[in-house]
């Protein structure tokens, strides 16, 4: 992918249709402009791309042989630390190890938008994103700058673009629900996060799909990912009232724990009453009691893929090789009737 023309502060002053030297005064905070029309300026630099600086410019003429990783679920969580969630770590420690065996240099970067990113984000020679959202402003960033980059997950909002590279969302969720079926469920629900990513839109559209050739209705329930396992317990309300069902597929595993926990509440059996699954394996469901059923992830083989996409952006290639890789339903305790 090649590098966008480097903008200009004469193209920066066009846009926003002031002087060169009010340009100026507003990205060094001098002169005399409004705190409005100051402001109005520096959102219009930003979202050029706009770089001032003498050194970004010549660097990023100059391949520095680092890569950056945004981790998109994490900046939409405001946390990078998640207690019992390991699928984030295990999936950066992967990609940076990959990335070091390559000779890349991998630097984690928190949400490029923010007010408190380093200049160097904007050198290095291509991004990683995982996960990114519905009309993502990091994507809308990075496209701005010209800066190559590669994405765990489809691009919701562009569908033509086909440098990505995840697990298979779509066969995740059908695995889950079949395996269901097969233990004799005929109406599981869906519990999904808010985000709107790739894992949460096709894992909804697999599970509409399923339910619709078997001839049962579609329930699902949307959850904020920072709810966490309370978000899981308090969704057993609604789910409940709409009538208990004979399984329940939660993406996320904290959720996962939270449903477990309220389906007991209530005096229901796992899975004896009610089969329970998760689409993201995790320390929640290794551990609770009983041990839920989880889509494990191929991290080696989704990071290689990530990075042989990067890489060949990053030389100005074009690749529209859309990589998916192959999961494994781990079936435990919490989704075998035998064990009821």
């Amino acid at each position: 992918m090649a590098r966008a023309r480097q903008v200009k502060i004469r193209d920066v002053a066009q846009t926003a249709g002031v002087s060169i030297t009010a340009v100026s005064h507003a990205l060094n905070n001098k002169g005399t402009l409004s705190e409005a029309t100051r402001e109005r300026i520096k959102s219009v630099a930003e979202r050029m791309g706009y770089q001032a600086d003498a050194l970004a410019r010549g660097l990023r003429r100059s391949p520095l042989g680092a890569i950056g990783i945004v981790l998109r679920s994490l900046d939409s969580l405001g946390e990078y630390h998640v207690p019992g969630v390991d699928v984030f770590q295990r999936t950066v420690g992967v990609l940076s190890a990959k990335a070091l065996e390559r000779g890349l240099a991998p630097m984690l970067v928190p949400d490029l938008t923010g007010r408190s990113i380093p200049t160097i984000s904007f050198m290095l020679d291509g991004y990683v994103v995982l996960n990114p959202h519905l009309g993502d402003p990091v994507i809308e960033l990075l496209r701005n700058r010209g800066i190559p980059y590669v994405t765990q997950g489809a691009d919701p909002q562009r569908p033509e673009f086909t440098a990505w590279a995840s697990e298979d969302d779509t066969a995740s969720a059908l695995a889950v629900l079949d395996h269901f079926a097969a233990e004799g469920a005929r109406a599981p629900v869906l519990v999904r996060g808010t985000d709107q990513n790739a894992w949460n839109l096709d894992s909804e559209a697999a599970y509409t799909g399923w339910c619709r050739r078997h001839g049962a209705q579609p329930r699902t329930y949307a959850v904020p990912e920072g709810a966490g396992v309370q978000g899981g317990l308090d969704v057993v309300e609604r789910i409940a009232g709409d009538g208990v069902p004979d399984a329940v597929y939660a993406l996320t595993g904290r959720h996962a724990a939270g449903v477990l926990a309220g389906l007991q509440a209530r005096g229901l059996h796992v899975p004896g009453d009610v089969l329970l699954a998760t689409g993201s394996d995790s320390e929640h469901a290794r551990h609770a009691r009983p041990p839920i059923s989880a889509i494990q992830f191929d991290p080696e083989s989704t990071c290689n893929d990530l990075l042989d996409l990067l890489q060949s952006r990053i030389a100005g290639e074009n690749p529209d090789s859309i990589r998916r890789t192959a999961t494994r339903l781990r079936i435990r305790s919490s989704s075998r009737r035998g064990d009821g």
